[in-house]
């Protein structure tokens, strides 16, 4: 079986690819990363490299790669349905104050809501 097919079948081969390229393309041409990060996202069944993405863009440079940051916590929160992932965006994203900030982020940003809300569900807000 060619390394081609291989990938073509295992999503957790094309996600690792997307997210080294994502990686490479940061580096070399970041005018790649709208069709990479939908690509990811597409393939992406679990969360796994969408978070780590996200979490590997917003420590590079926030601000600037904050158009791609967002539809990647996006994608994680739809895909992490075993919360395996979500959790770690809170500090990599929100900071490590974000315990301290709870009601502001939730007044202001709806995807550390969500995050949080399925994080600690028992919490009123």
């Amino acid at each position: 079986m060619s390394s081609e097919n291989v990938e073509k079948e295992d999503p957790e081969l094309i996600g690792m690819s997307l997210y080294e390229q994502l990686v490479d393309c940061v580096e070399d041409d970041a005018s790649l990363l709208p069709e990479l990060v939908m690509k990811l996202r597409d393939a992406d069944v679990s969360g796994q490299f969408l978070a780590s993405s996200a979490r590997y863009l917003c420590a590079v440079d926030r601000e600037r790669f904050e158009p791609w940051i967002v539809p990647l916590v996006e994608g994680t929160i739809e895909k992490d349905r075993e919360r395996r992932y979500i959790s770690s965006l809170l500090e990599a994203i929100w900071g490590t104050d974000y315990a301290e900030r709870v009601e502001e982020l939730n007044r202001i940003d709806n995807n550390f809501r969500r995050i949080y809300k399925r994080i600690h569900p028992g919490e009123g807000m």
